[in-house]
């Protein structure tokens, strides 16, 4: 490390002479001229030096300034590689899950779980690549046709979760119904000749809940909605029993097979 007194250390000697001098009112004047030229020598070597830390200095500066801005942005190209999925860019099942959780502590959460129909003929009959544009290309139409407060993730190959935080039952069956009619309306751009269909679970979990008891209640939803074939919305039996509002003949309406 540069030591300061070491690369000034001849200048603090000509200063220290220059006052000795300066302290001998018999000196002659040529000599006081030459000793005052050695100072302003010296002064010039002075100012050049620090001229030359300071811009070291500066480059320093900017370099830690760079260096620092490269560092958060790793830090936060890092951070969302741990929490999305990298093919379709939404939550992984660790960061979905993270955010279900912290919603249940601020008040009830109503969970949609989808899954894509008949997957497995899709890879097998075109090929894996398809398949990852199928799933590519369902997400991007069941992001339109989210709210904003909604997250989405990837639990599984084939299968996501939609997060509604402080939503209602009947918010939660809306948007799996306008879903699920969306899918049905026309067929997915990267595979034109068919229908790519979806089965849901929907179900609520009440404040201070746990993902795991909700998860569970969506996900026997959705085994319902398989088990009567397919293509359609189910509800949590819960939302059955006598205890639980009715719903309006709204959603009667709209076409979807209630568990």
């Amino acid at each position: 490390m540069l030591d300061i007194n070491e690369l000034f250390q001849e200048e603090y000697a000509v200063l220290e002479d220059a006052r000795i001098t300066a302290a001998n009112a018999s000196l002659p004047a040529d000599e006081c001229r030459e000793k005052l030229w050695t100072v302003a020598r010296h002064y010039q070597r002075l100012i050049r030096e620090s001229y030359r830390l300071i811009s070291r200095s500066d480059r320093a500066e900017r370099e830690l300034t760079r260096i620092n801005d490269e560092l958060q942005k790793l830090a936060a190209r890092l951070e969302y590689e741990a929490t999305h999925d990298p093919l379709t860019a939404v939550y992984n099942r660790s960061a979905i899950i993270n955010q279900i959780d912290k919603s249940l502590l601020d008040g009830n959460v109503a969970l949609i779980l989808l899954d894509i129909d008949h997957f497995k003929r899709i890879n097998d009959e075109y090929g894996h690549p398809m398949g990852d544009r199928v799933i590519c290309a369902l997400v991007s139409r069941v992001r339109k046709a989210l709210p904003e407060h909604a997250s989405i993730g990837r639990v599984g190959g084939e299968e996501f979760t939609i997060l509604l935080p402080r939503a209602r039952i009947e918010e939660a069956m809306i948007i799996a119904g306008y879903i699920h009619a969306s899918l049905n309306a026309s067929p997915l751009d990267c595979l034109a000749d068919q229908l790519v269909t979806a089965s849901f679970g929907v179900s609520l979990g009440a404040k201070n809940s746990d993902f795991e008891t909700l998860y569970s209640a969506a996900d026997t939803a959705l085994y319902t909605a398989k088990k009567r074939g397919r293509n359609q919305v189910a509800l949590h039996e819960d939302f059955f029993r006598p205890t639980m509002p009715h719903f309006s003949t709204a959603l009667a309406a709209n076409s979807l097979h209630l568990d």
